[in-house]
């Protein structure tokens, strides 16, 4: 190693299972969440293509100081195992580092281990140390954003386009979601990006639960990400996104939430909210395949 050229290595201990830490890792939705290393720290996301060949571009903003542009660009990536990615930061125009990180992840249904190496050329003197306390404490924050990361996955046998059409129609999407003897009765509903969507969940019982989705991104076949807040403009409780992906001409769907509080997602964990999402998706099967 010289002043110039380092080797980083980061470990994290995750209490949550694998596919979650990986959720968390690579999903834009999450990234944005996690990425700041402090509060004094705001991330804007201006680009974010979670695949092989695609990049995320982020401002890095501080009062009073010039931003920190960081564009990542996705090298390899086998979910739940793997990923490599090159990092290029730079401020006011001038190129600061460049680096290649390569994240592995093994672990349980119930933890996993989170290792990150980090191959720093740097262009400033002080980047090796800017390197380990920025990681440190982004992975810090990665850590405690995926112990409160639920995740949602279901294969549904019907081509993307379909899926997606009924997910993102204002027609059909209050016709299946939510879970089995549940109905939603909309009041508002605008399904594309700053759009929203308010409307209550009606229990088989008759109990009204209000719900406003804020719709953060659109990227038609592909994400959608927003937050969900309890009622009209009321308190958020988790921001959350979904994803679509081909699989031999039926569709990956991936549903995640991550809660704003840790107590939050024990309290849904608790009342069976992975069963309840499940029979959301499972409806939302039933619904494409009978059309």
């Amino acid at each position: 190693m010289s002043g110039r050229f380092a080797t980083l290595t980061f470990e994290r201990q995750v209490a949550a299972p694998a596919e979650t830490l990986w959720q968390a890792w690579t999903a834009p939705a999450a990234r944005a969440i996690w990425a700041a290393p402090s509060p004094s720290v705001t991330v804007e996301f201006l680009e974010a293509d979670t695949r092989v060949g695609g990049r995320e571009v982020s401002l890095c903003k501080v009062e009073g100081h010039s931003d920190i542009r960081c564009e990542c660009g996705w090298l390899e990536l086998q979910p739940t195992l793997r990923s490599v990615n090159y990092e290029v930061i730079s401020s006011a125009g001038v190129t600061q580092s460049a680096a290649l990180v390569t994240a592995d992840i093994s672990g349980t249904h119930e933890r996993s281990r989170l290792v990150v190496t980090v191959q720093l050329s740097s262009l400033a003197a002080d980047m090796e140390a800017s390197y380990r306390e920025g990681f440190g404490a982004g992975l810090d924050n990665l850590a405690g954003v995926a112990e409160r990361t639920m995740v949602l996955q279901r294969v549904i046998h019907a081509p993307r386009s379909i899926v997606w059409g009924a997910w993102m129609n204002p027609e059909t999407l209050p016709q299946w979601w939510g879970p089995e003897g549940f109905s939603c009765r909309t009041k508002r509903i605008d399904l594309r990006t700053g759009g929203e969507w308010v409307f209550d969940m009606i229990a088989p019982d008759g109990t009204v639960f209000p719900n406003h989705h804020l719709y953060i991104e659109v990227r038609p076949e592909e994400r959608i990400g927003y937050t969900l807040l309890w009622g009209e403009n009321g308190p958020k409780h988790a921001d959350a996104w979904a994803s679509f992906e081909d699989q031999d001409g039926a569709t990956k769907v991936t549903l995640g939430m991550v809660f704003s509080t840790a107590a939050e997602f024990q309290e849904a964990k608790g009342f069976g909210a992975v069963e309840l999402g499940q029979q959301t998706l499972g409806k939302l099967e039933r619904f494409v395949t009978s059309c």
